[in-house]
C-alpha cells in the first residue's frame, strides 16, 4: 500500500483513534471515540503485514511471535506518540491492533475520577485494583496514581509490565520499570525478585495467575502499596475472581487475608460524551469499609452492591450506575450512553425516574 507504517500512525493520531485495526484484505480501520471507523485507505496485503512487522520487532520478538503464535510489545514514533502493538495470526495471515499511549501522562483531576481515587494513591500500603473490561482506561487511570505517588512522596516505586506502556521520568519518585520478556521473563518472577529491590510501591501490570495474584497479596500484607489490574466488570466479581483462583481448601483463607490487605478497587468504563467529541470515565468505588470486609469474610458478595450503593456518604463509595447518574445529571453522557453500560438497567432508569419525569 502507499501508505507506509508510520503514515498509518500519524493518521490514527491525528484522528484522535484509540485503536488502529490491520487486517489481511481490507483497508486499515479505525476506534474513534468508541466507534470502529473504516478508512478510505488502500486494502492491507500480507507484504503490507510483513514490512510493519520488521519496522516494529527486534529479531527476538519475531522469534518469540513464531513461536508463541501472537505477542505484545511498546513501539514509539518520536514526535508522534507511543504505542501499544499487538500482533497475531488469524485464518493463517498476520494481523494487528495497535494502541495509543499518549507521551504525557494525564493527572487525577484531569480525567475527572472520584476523590477515593486520589485517597488510594496516597495510602502506603495494602492492595488497590483497577479493573474494567478491554479499552475502559485502566492504564490511563493507573498511570495518573502513579504520577501523583511520583509528584508527592519520596518512594521507589517498580513496575512489572508486558510491554511496558507508559514511560515515566522521576520527579520525587525513583521508578524502576521492568517489562517482561526483556527485563523479566514472567511477572511471576519479576515479583519474587522485586523484595529485593526496596520497593515502596509495586505496580503489576495484571494479575494473570495463581502466583501472581499469591505473591500480590504477600507483598501488600508486608508493607508495600501494590497496585494492579484485572478484567472483571465490577467490584463484587473482581473479589470473586481473586478468591475463586484459589483452591476450594484455601478460599477461607484468602478471604481473611484479602479483608486485612484490600484497600479499594475501581471499576470502570468510557462512555461516549454527549458532545461527541470523546468519552467519560464512569467509575464504581468500593473501599474497604467494617460492612464490606463481614461480607468478604464471609463469602457473600452478592451483598456487595447494595453496600457500595449505601456508603457513598460515609466511605466515599459509589456504584456504576450512581456514578452514571450523575454524569447523565451534569449533561456529560446521554441518557442512552448510560442505558447501553449499565449493569442494572432499573436501578439507573429508578434514580433518574427521582430526579426527572421525563426519563422513563
Amino acid at each position: 500500500m502507499a501508505n507506509g507504517l508510520k503514515e498509518l500512525l500519524e493518521l490514527m493520531v491525528a484522528r484522535s483513534a484509540s485503536d488502529l485495526h490491520l487486517k489481511v484484505g481490507r483497508p486499515p480501520v479505525l476506534r474513534i471515540h468508541g466507534q470502529l471507523a473504516a478508512t478510505e485507505l488502500d486494502r492491507i496485503s500480507p507484504n503490507d503485514l510483513e514490512d510493519f512487522l520488521f519496522e516494529i520487532l527486534s529479531d527476538t520478538d519475531q522469534e518469540r511471535l513464531r513461536k508463541m503464535r501472537g505477542i505484545d510489545v511498546a513501539y514509539s514514533v518520536p514526535g508522534v506518540s507511543r504505542f501499544r502493538v499487538n500482533i497475531f495470526f488469524q485464518r493463517g495471515t498476520l494481523a494487528m491492533v495497535i494502541r495509543t499511549i499518549p507521551f504525557d501522562i494525564a493527572s487525577i483531576a484531569d480525567l475527572r475520577l472520584p476523590a477515593k481515587v486520589k485517597e488510594f494513591a496516597d495510602m502506603n500500603s495494602g492492595l488497590v485494583l483497577l479493573t474494567g473490561p478491554a479499552g475502559s482506561g485502566k492504564s490511563t487511570t493507573l498511570a495518573a496514581i502513579i504520577e501523583h505517588i511520583n509528584h508527592n512522596y519520596h518512594k521507589q516505586i517498580i513496575t512489572i509490565e508486558d510491554p511496558i506502556e507508559f514511560l515515566f521520568r522521576d520527579d520525587k519518585c525513583s521508578i524502576v520499570q521492568r517489562e517482561v520478556g526483556q527485563d523479566t521473563t514472567t511477572f511471576a518472577e519479576g515479583l519474587r525478585m522485586v523484595f529485593r529491590q526496596d520497593p515502596d510501591v509495586i505496580v503489576i501490570g495484571e494479575m494473570r495467575d495463581l502466583e501472581t495474584i499469591q505473591t500480590a497479596m504477600s507483598a501488600a500484607e508486608t508493607g508495600h502499596l501494590v497496585l494492579s489490574t484485572l478484567h472483571t466488570l465490577d467490584c463484587a466479581q473482581t473479589i470473586d475472581r481473586i478468591v475463586d483462583s484459589f483452591p476450594q481448601a484455601q478460599q477461607r483463607q484468602v478471604r481473611i487475608q484479602l479483608s486485612q490487605v484490600f484497600k479499594g478497587i475501581i471499576a470502570q468504563r468510557l462512555v461516549p460524551s454527549a458532545d461527541g467529541k470523546g468519552r467519560v470515565g464512569a467509575i464504581e468505588v468500593m473501599t474497604n469499609s467494617p460492612a464490606v470486609s463481614d461480607l468478604l469474610l464471609e463469602g457473600r458478595t452478592h451483598e456487595i452492591y447494595e453496600c457500595i450503593r449505601a456508603s457513598v456518604e460515609n466511605f466515599g463509595m459509589q456504584t456504576l450506575e450512581q456514578s452514571l447518574v450523575s454524569l447523565v445529571v451534569y449533561g456529560a453522557i446521554t441518557y442512552d450512553a448510560a442505558r447501553s453500560v449499565a449493569q442494572r438497567i432499573s436501578e439507573l432508569d429508578a434514580a433518574l425516574r427521582a430526579l426527572y419525569t421525563d426519563y422513563i
